[in-house]
């Protein structure tokens, strides 16, 4: 499959991950352990081995706290801040990309930066008195939830030319599921049911098309092109999510989350490019 192609669908498949978790009543980490959990077990089915290295390890461990962190922002802000903010994953690749990586640092790139973070300033001043339980807290662990993913991407990236695809995902889904496991337990989420018949149906549409065909096929993309690319493509999330919130769950979007939300996207662009022209 072509590359953009796979990224166009696997961006497509993860846009409705957002309004799934908003229709579900379970807890944040019960419902990403499930989510995880099945698609893991999915893939060792089909597979019938499973081959963890340490660096397909500390990619599982990253996804497994951008989906922890991800999924308890949608508890307390909505889902355009949410998405929006989580989506900002060009900057913290482009900034890991240079420390990490020893790249350079332009103009444009610190130009993106502030221009993102005026326009989250703007998204969460002006969640406050809308739909949003607790606009501040959900919109910082949006942002947790990106630069845990922004890592995932990072580590992809590093290792993707000399890890066989289906070993890769397969290690990092199973990593991913025992990291929130670790964290359900720890912090006293409830992992068994019973669980009503509603919350199966959004667990099992979790786990097959924003899991199993959404980020694997970003994954297979991210063995073709850059990280950078990858992440900015999932900018088309938060148009999906957006539209979806407004035709399902009626959150509609003001003009100062708007505005904001466009100066996110204009200053991740922007931090997008910048990163490819320093390559």
């Amino acid at each position: 499959m072509p590359p953009v192609l796979a990224l166009v669908l696997g961006v497509a498949a993860v846009s409705g991950a957002a309004i799934l978790i908003k229709l579900s009543a379970l807890n944040a980490l019960t419902l990403a352990s499930w989510r995880l959990g099945l698609a893991a077990l999915a893939l060792l089915v089909a597979r019938r081995r499973l081959r963890i290295d340490r660096w397909a390890a500390l990619a599982g461990v990253f996804l497994g706290l951008h989906f922890a962190t991800w999924i308890a922002s949608l508890r307390y802000t909505t889902v355009a801040s949410s998405v929006v903010l989580v989506t900002t994953n060009p900057i913290f690749v482009a900034l890991g990309s240079a420390f990490w990586l020893k790249e350079r640092v332009t103009h444009r790139l610190w130009l993106g930066i502030l221009l993102s973070v005026l326009g989250g300033l703007a998204i969460a001043l002006s969640d406050h008195g809308g739909q949003a339980s607790n606009p501040w807290l959900g919109d910082l662990l949006a942002l947790a939830g990106a630069i845990a993913g922004s890592a995932y991407l990072l580590v992809g990236r590093a290792v993707r030319q000399r890890s066989q695809f289906w070993d890769y995902v397969s290690a990092v889904y199973s990593v991913a599921a025992l990291t929130l496991v670790a964290l359900s337990l720890a912090l006293g989420a409830p992992l068994r049911g019973p669980f009503p018949a509603r919350e199966w149906a959004l667990i099992l549409s979790l786990a097959i098309v924003p899991q199993l065909i959404g980020h694997t096929l970003l994954n297979y993309a991210l063995r073709r092109v850059s990280a950078a690319l990858v992440a900015v493509s999932i900018l088309g999330e938060p148009v999906g999510a957006c539209l979806l919130a407004w035709l399902i769950l009626g959150e509609g979007v003001g003009w100062p989350q708007a505005l904001g939300g466009a100066c996110v996207l204009a200053g991740v662009l922007l931090a997008g490019s910048a990163r490819a022209d320093s390559r």
